[in-house]
């Protein structure tokens, strides 16, 4: 018990941390080493190990990261957001277009994306317009958390936590849309009033046409199997079997080769998330969810405000996706299991724009935008902070 104890901890203070203090061991690193300790300890047979894993889970992922890849390489994001930002002539509208964007986006095609595809965009057209570039920046990172807030395939801990607690994809994002498109609109306000020397004078813009190349064929094949995919998914057909097929269809082509596919699968998340999977296995077999389901009844976890506020404390300790895995073991055993994954999948998401580091889309956003401007940890926590405060508040309420 101890030894599981001790491995547990340190894959997750790495996780914590980021790296290993003194080698070169990131957070995919930390879980495969403590996934082998776990088994070299005897904590876990091999065959438990393997049966630790979710494969509903890595399979959704895996498939979605297909068809991604392909509406990426298609030109597709680029050419709606570029649409979107042509169009807008005030900096308010401006504003509300990326927020719009990423949101929606996010929330069927995972938010990591868009940051990727969005961020180089906001830079050129921002720079163009001589205008400040951090609060659109900010605004691409809030609002693609916010909006995957929304449905299980919006970001991997709510794909997840879909497959922990085999909630129809239909119930999902009827119990936390509303909260996304809530939080979307307070990412606008809270932008604007923050950043309000930018939005006082609405002076018009003028974005010239700038030509966007895509992949035609590519692009209609990729939106007719994504669209047919996501009407799958509200039809109640399992969410992990349509993404996979959704993936397999898309490589059935003569015009892409499929290593330019391969790379933009981010295989290091696999393999976290399976490591992950067999460390917190190996921790199950201690008292620790007795522990855990015991401290759930002492402060009310099975509440909605407490259960999110321990939650999103925990994601911006460990990152969201470790803290699901903690939840994992007694979530089931409380009186209204449902309610609480819902919960768990909204506070885990919305913290994440706590500050720059609560989750991967920030870090992405601030990474690429890096050479032209700087946006630094107060920075962000100037809109993260209180934009997260009252999106919590939001959604502690409207669900109730």
């Amino acid at each position: 018990m101890l030894t599981a104890y001790l491995i547990f901890a340190a894959t997750y203070l790495v996780l914590a941390i980021g790296r290993l203090p003194g080698f070169r061991v990131d957070r995919t690193g930390a879980a495969i080493i403590g996934a082998s300790l776990m088994l070299a300890a005897n904590i876990l047979t091999v065959e438990e190990a393997y049966a630790a894993i979710n494969y509903d889970t890595i399979m959704l992922l895996f498939g979605m990261m297909i068809v991604v890849a392909n509406l990426r390489l298609s030109g597709f994001f680029t050419l709606a957001s570029a649409w979107v930002v042509e169009h807008a002539r005030r900096p308010l509208v401006l504003l509300c277009g990326i927020v719009v964007v990423s949101g929606v986006f996010s929330a069927f095609f995972v938010n990591d994306t868009m940051c990727l595809v969005l961020t180089p965009l906001v830079v050129e057209i921002t720079g163009r317009l001589r205008r400040n570039p951090v609060p659109y920046l900010l605004a691409v990172a809030m609002s693609s958390n916010i909006g995957s807030v929304a449905t299980i395939t919006g970001n991997p801990q709510n794909m997840m936590i879909g497959s922990f607690s085999h909630i129809p994809y239909r119930a999902f994002a009827g119990a936390l849309a509303p909260v996304a498109a809530v939080g979307l609109l307070l990412t606008v306000a809270v932008i604007a009033l923050v950043y309000r020397a930018e939005f006082r004078l609405e002076n018009e813009l003028r974005v010239a046409h700038h030509a966007v190349r895509v992949h035609r064929a590519l692009m209609v094949k990729s939106l007719a199997v994504a669209a047919a995919m996501i009407v799958f998914f509200f039809a109640g057909w399992p969410v992990a079997k349509v993404a996979v097929v959704a993936g397999a269809l898309l490589l059935l082509t003569r015009r892409v080769k499929p290593e330019r596919v391969y790379r933009e699968i981010d295989w290091s998340l696999l393999v976290l998330f399976i490591g992950l999977f067999i460390v917190v296995a190996g921790v199950e077999k201690t008292d620790l969810p007795a522990r855990l389901f015991a401290a759930a009844s002492r402060y009310h976890l099975d509440r909605t405000g407490p259960l999110s506020i321990f939650a999103a404390l925990l994601s911006n300790l460990v990152s969201n996706v470790p803290a699901v895995l903690v939840f994992k073991g007694f979530i089931a055993r409380l009186p209204d299991a449902t309610h609480a994954w819902l919960a768990l999948a909204m506070s885990s998401t919305l913290a994440g724009n706590l500050t720059v580091l609560g989750s991967v889309a920030n870090l992405i956003v601030v990474e690429r935008a890096r050479r032209e401007v700087k946006i630094t940890f107060w920075e962000y926590a100037k809109a993260g902070v209180p934009l997260t405060v009252a999106t919590m508040a939001a959604g502690v309420w409207l669900l109730g």
